[in-house]
């Protein structure tokens, strides 16, 4: 069986921390996610790739029986023993049992977790009480799970089949980078499922708690005379007034038009409109002459 370096796979150390570790996962999600590269299965599977070590390294159990492993590997790569590794030993958690992998996670959202995964993490965090030797609740699952700005706006769906069941799982408006959605008994052994949710970056946005900042262009002639133009919202554009004498970089507030707030949907933050005043490269010959009087008045 063929070692996985998680850590490369993430590209941090070995002693990242947790921010370090989520903030690289979060990047390179967002570059390899199958709806920014439709069609391409390498991107496809370097995405499974991405999700799984981050399964394992978000997860301080799972990630400290990683690390054993991992020094273990090392050591007998280095002895220059013969034979194969010893795989075996490594199929067990402490406290005793068999890893016995849970097929549904794999299932979920399409899955794919390799064979090493399989094998080795498989059964931490998703053991019955029966097996670990303890009675209890099984722990919970997490699913990291990525949604674009508007699905975040309006609220999204998505879809599990979990236990030979399928599972509709509602994401409420507001949620950011972070909000976590249980869903109770989705998991192997009927533990809870948490969707730990990721929101895409959105070109026409950027998002500052719940209010929403973007710009728009106007033409050197609106800023200095008035009128009117189109801004982007997340329900469609709206006409938003230019007042005469606008200056370059100007910032305008448009009340209600952010984020609903994730306890309470109906309310919703503001959207900043940043002013860009386009200056022409050339002039007709009536605007130069124009545009001189006005400077001769003004002097």
């Amino acid at each position: 069986m063929e070692y996985k370096d998680y850590y490369q796979i993430l590209g941090v150390n070995r002693n990242a921390s947790q921010d370090e570790i989520r903030s690289a996962y979060r990047k390179l999600a967002k570059q390899y996610h199958p709806d920014r590269n439709p069609g391409d299965k390498a991107a496809e599977e370097r995405f499974k790739e991405i999700n799984e070590a981050y399964q394992v390294l978000s997860d301080s159990q799972k990630r400290a029986h990683y690390d054993r492993l991992g020094d273990s590997y090392a050591r007998w790569q280095s002895s220059g023993q013969p034979g194969n590794f010893d795989w075996e030993q490594w199929f067990t958690q402490p406290g005793g049992g068999r890893v016995v992998y849970g097929e549904d996670l794999d299932e979920l959202f399409g899955g794919g977790f390799s064979d090493f995964f399989r094998s080795i993490f498989g059964g931490l965090g998703g053991m019955s009480a029966a097996s670990s030797g303890r009675v209890g609740r099984a722990p919970a699952y997490e699913q990291p799970v990525s949604i674009s700005l508007e699905e975040a706006y309006h609220g999204a769906t998505r879809l599990l089949q979990t236990e030979g069941r399928r599972v509709q799982v509602k994401i409420p408006p507001g949620a950011r980078s972070g909000t976590k959605v249980r869903v109770p008994g989705a998991a192997p052994g009927g533990a809870d499922l948490y969707l730990r949710i990721s929101v895409n970056d959105d070109p026409r946005f950027e998002r500052r708690n719940n209010d929403l900042h973007t710009q728009v262009a106007v033409d050197v002639f609106t800023a200095i005379l008035g009128g009117e133009v189109e801004v982007p919202t997340m329900t469609g554009k709206v006409m938003l007034t230019i007042p005469a004498g606008t200056q370059p970089e100007q910032v305008f507030r448009i009340a209600g038009r952010g984020m609903p707030h994730l306890r309470a949907p109906q309310e919703h933050g503001d959207l900043y409109v940043r002013v860009k005043v386009h200056i022409p490269r050339q002039l007709s010959p009536r605007q130069r002459e124009l545009l001189k009087e006005a400077a001769r008045l003004n002097g």
